[in-house]
């Protein structure tokens, strides 16, 4: 280890200044739902992966005789595969002169920035998986009036009962307030003119952050092209698992993993297509809306884009569209924006286990109190050196079910 270059301040009286840190918001990590956090405690878990269940799927059979049909359990991973550290270290002329007094606020900073990427990483989630969206990713939000039209179509599609849980960008709510005071709604506009927060509003609970993720769109975005269905790719279950367009040219980077698109309406012979309820598989308003699932280069004007969910025409369980993915229909993609997030039914899982200790190190694990994560902390020194180091380290993985999410795009 080379002991670091430190930057102390050689006067005769050093003064707290008693400064605030300059805190992130910690919306994502304080709200993940942390049922395995310490899943690496439970009997006979092996490995750094937990799978839990989602909601079988079943449909209606229109008689008294019934139809017997398959069950199939249906379940999603969570990975612990992510690490990070804080390490600082000290001479023993530095400890004692000018750092011992002084641990408690480098422990603070360490715990903040710990916490912030902890935080961006799970944010990322709002990205990885979601594939419907609320916004065009041009056009501001900014009032109450798009944040009850983003929730009517959230449920619209089905969602889980209770509050919901809506993330939205720091530099837009003081937009969305404003545009609420203007309304006649005492209660509301006194609460949200005094604290200048969005609180409780359409049955979901608003949080803001400054450090929602941004997403780099392909060119077939950014450009705002339309892209015109040539063929599907229909997987043996009769799900369409990737669709091949027109439309993109020449163009190594015409769609980036995690793009959003959605299909078009008023397409000539095209009839409009619409997502089918998730439970009870009837017509909802829903636009369909697909996230791609991988980068894809467009070569001779053709494009072949995996997506995710696979669309379902024919009836059964899995059924989710209402017509027949067609060549002729069209696509538009979304341009680069930044995610903001609506859930419900904390399908947002966090897995944070205690790290073990670091023996012959003295050492402890606390959960830091403004960002909820589990840290753990120890030190030593390098025997004959003259060097004594801090580490603060934690391990984490995290992962959202999509199909109890949609994404809520801001522009750049």
């Amino acid at each position: 280890m080379v002991l670091p270059t430190n930057s102390f301040q050689q006067v005769i009286t050093y003064n707290d200044s008693n400064l605030a840190l300059l805190l992130n918001q910690f919306a994502f990590l304080s709200k993940a739902n942390k049922k395995f956090k310490d899943f690496d405690k439970g009997a006979k878990n092996l490995g750094d992966t937990v799978s839990f269940d989602l909601p079988p799927r079943y449909t209606t059979n229109s008689s008294l005789i019934a139809t017997f049909q398959d069950s199939a359990q249906r379940v999603q991973n969570l990975t612990v595969d992510q690490a990070e550290n804080v390490a600082y270290a000290f001479s023993a002329e530095q400890f004692i002169f000018n750092a011992r007094d002084y641990m408690d606020k480098y422990g603070k900073s360490a715990m903040a920035e710990l916490g912030t990427k902890i935080e961006s990483n799970i944010a990322q989630n709002a990205i990885t998986h979601t594939y419907r969206f609320y916004g065009d990713g041009t056009t501001a939000i900014n009032s109450f009036g798009q944040l009850a039209t983003a929730m009517a179509f959230f449920r619209n599609y089905g969602s889980a009962s209770g509050m919901a849980c809506g993330y939205l960008e720091d530099i837009s709510v003081a937009s969305i307030v404003n545009s609420g005071l203007s309304q006649f709604v005492l209660d509301r506009n006194e609460d949200i003119a005094q604290s200048w927060m969005l609180g409780k509003f359409s049955n979901t609970d608003w949080y803001q952050s400054n450090l929602l993720p941004t997403h780099t769109a392909g060119t077939v975005g950014n450009a705002a092209t339309t892209l015109v269905i040539t063929a599907v790719v229909t997987d043996p279950d009769g799900g369409i698992s990737a669709i091949t367009c027109s439309g993109a040219g020449a163009d190594a980077d015409a769609i980036k993993a995690n793009d959003l698109l959605q299909f078009s309406d008023g397409v000539s012979g095209q009839p409009n297509v619409r997502y089918r309820t998730f439970i009870g598989h009837e017509p909802s308003a829903n636009p369909v809306q697909i996230r791609a699932t991988a980068d894809a280069a467009s070569v001779a004007d053709s494009v072949t884009i995996s997506i995710f969910p696979k669309l379902y025409s024919v009836a059964g369980k899995d059924q989710n569209v209402t017509q027949t993915i067609a060549a002729g229909m069209e696509l538009t993609a979304l341009p680069s924006h930044r995610a903001g997030l609506i859930y419900a039914g904390d399908p947002l899982y966090l897995a944070m286990p205690q790290l073990p200790e670091e023996i012959p190190f003295p050492t402890g694990n606390s959960v830091d109190s403004e960002s909820g994560a589990s840290i753990r902390t120890y030190y030593g020194s390098k025997f004959g050196e003259n060097e004594r180091g801090m580490v603060h380290d934690c391990i984490w993985g995290s992962t959202m079910v999509d199909e109890y999410a949609m994404r809520v795009v801001f522009p750049l």
